[in-house]
């Protein structure tokens, strides 16, 4: 099972040599799991350093909480929680992924060095494609339900895995019509935003057929909800249920996972990516003696 590589500005993230680890940066007074622990510049750039030095090979630095019922927070604001460390982080050889739904925010941070816009509304701005589509950036197109005020009202699907897919498929072709490199695309099928714990589950479940439109899947399971419903755990104490979901998600076909702890995620799919590759193998083999 050979995983599609990640084209970001001027280089090539290879899950097939490594799953592609991306750690979570917020710079945030209310996100739900670590609001106000790095809202002062000084301790965001910590820790993306932090992350980065135990095995992240991108850091996702984001100033607008996207927890359920967060509430929405200017352009201004986000850009004053967000430009400095992003700056600092570059200049330091940290690749950053900026984590915005903002166009103005997104250049600022494309300005200031980062490689990546992972948006929760997968480009859907006015503007948005086409900042990325002139710049080279590589992205993230994430499904949601609704909004972060809204999204857990109720979601309801006919079949999670099918409308997630035709959504994500969907924005793909708008992002490549709008000239972004398919090879800079990356697709997040948002688990949490908009979903229920059976709705996420099945998400999981259906990875392969995620996979299977052939760009890089990201899953974003850190310490949510429905890790906390299934484990009883408290937010804090997730980190390694957190690491199981990812080694799961990665023999699914996910080629990046987005994490709180960098070094437990890096030890669980070494596992995994080992399994992963000799399946390859042994694919190619039933495939020579066929």
């Amino acid at each position: 099972m050979k995983r599609p590589g990640w084209h970001v500005r001027d280089t090539v993230l290879d899950p097939n040599q490594s799953t592609i680890i991306m750690g979570i940066v917020n710079a945030t007074p209310d996100s739900f799991s670590d609001g106000g622990r790095f809202l002062v510049e000084d301790a965001a750039v910590a820790q993306g350093e932090r992350l980065f030095d135990d095995g992240a090979h991108i850091v996702d630095v984001g100033g607008e909480s996207t927890r359920p019922g967060a509430a929405a927070v200017g352009e201004a604001e986000e850009l004053r929680r967000v430009i400095g460390v992003v700056t600092r982080l570059t200049a330091s050889g940290v690749p950053v992924s900026i984590n915005t739904s903002k166009p103005g925010v997104a250049a600022a941070a494309i300005g200031a060095g980062a490689a990546v816009v992972n948006d929760v509304k997968a480009l859907e701005a006015e503007g948005m494609v086409d900042l990325c589509a002139a710049t080279g950036v590589g992205v993230v197109l994430m499904h949601m339900q609704g909004d972060p005020r809204t999204m857990q009202r109720n979601p309801t699907y006919g079949d999670v895995v099918a409308d997630v897919g035709e959504y994500l498929r969907a924005r793909i072709r708008v992002a490549e019509s709008s000239g972004i490199d398919r090879r800079a695309i990356a697709i997040d099928p948002g688990i949490g935003f908009g979903k229920t714990l059976d709705h996420n589950l099945a998400l999981l479940n259906g990875l392969p057929a995620l996979a299977a439109i052939g760009v890089p899947v990201l899953v974003g399971a850190s310490r949510k909800a429905f890790l906390g419903t299934l484990s009883g755990l408290p937010v804090e104490e997730r980190d390694v249920v957190t690491a199981v979901s990812s080694g799961i998600c990665v023999m699914n076909g996910a080629s990046i996972v987005r994490v709180h702890d960098a070094g437990l995620t890096r030890d669980a799919v070494a596992l995994a990516d080992a399994m992963v590759r000799r399946m390859g193998e042994d694919e190619d083999d039933r495939s020579q003696a066929a």
